[in-house]
């Protein structure tokens, strides 16, 4: 039987890509896409795809917080992620989350293919570096600092702090993520407390400065397919 998968990323070039890879696959086939979570859970609901390949920003909720509905709603639901951010911060989140496997977007050709194929056998698949964090974690390491402050923040203060450093103003980040303003002024004040800043100025300075090198780091390798 052919491996049903439902593919979910804002971008529609990358949706195609990733779609035309799969189809060439005797044992894989596309049942469905969604450039955001609303439509890709209500989707995954009705389809109930053996995977989903989910990008980490999407419309709406974040794409760990679409793992975290699809796992509660059929754990047997698999899941890779396909994205360009940095591994180093967000491949065990995700992997907590749910998913089975990281692939950075610059290599989805090569990999994507393969990590399907290797979930399926009830494997994970991610690089030898995640794959290092993870052995340390396990062994009493704990997970090395990648240098980033970041990565004490949690998966909503992380998505928040993102949505900060593009400029999204507060009421727009509330309605973007179905929260009142409130609970975003809450979580501007963790963020702020755990990256050691004294005021929203600095806040916003700092998130601008961490998208911006994180933007600055996928460009230099671009996405294949």
């Amino acid at each position: 039987m052919r491996t049903r998968i439902y593919i979910v990323d804002d971008h529609a070039l990358v949706r195609r890509g990733l779609a035309a890879l799969i189809s060439a696959e005797s044992d894989m086939e596309v049942c469905g896409q969604a450039e955001d979570a609303a439509t890709a859970i209500n989707d995954v609901m009705k389809l109930r795809p053996d995977l989903v390949i989910v990008d980490i920003s999407l419309k709406g909720n974040s794409g760990i917080e679409l793992i975290k509905s699809i796992k509660a709603f059929d754990s047997n639901i698999q899941a890779i992620v396909v994205s360009m951010h940095d591994e180093s911060i967000y491949a065990l989140r995700v992997l907590k989350a749910g998913a089975r496997a990281y692939v950075m977007k610059q290599e989805v050709t090569e990999k994507v293919l393969e990590a399907v194929r290797r979930i399926r056998k009830g494997h994970l698949y991610v690089s030898d570096n995640v794959a290092s964090q993870m052995l340390n974690r396990l062994t009493g390491g704990g997970v090395p600092e990648d240098g980033s402050l970041v990565s004490g923040l949690s998966d909503r203060e992380l998505e928040i702090a993102s949505l900060i450093g593009n400029g999204v103003p507060t009421r727009e980040i509330a309605a973007r993520l179905h929260i009142s303003i409130k609970t975003v002024e809450t979580h501007r004040a963790h963020i702020k407390s755990k990256l050691n800043l004294r005021n929203a100025t600095q806040l916003v300075q700092f998130c601008v400065r961490w998208v911006d090198e994180n933007n600055a780091a996928a460009t230099k390798a671009p996405a294949s397919v």
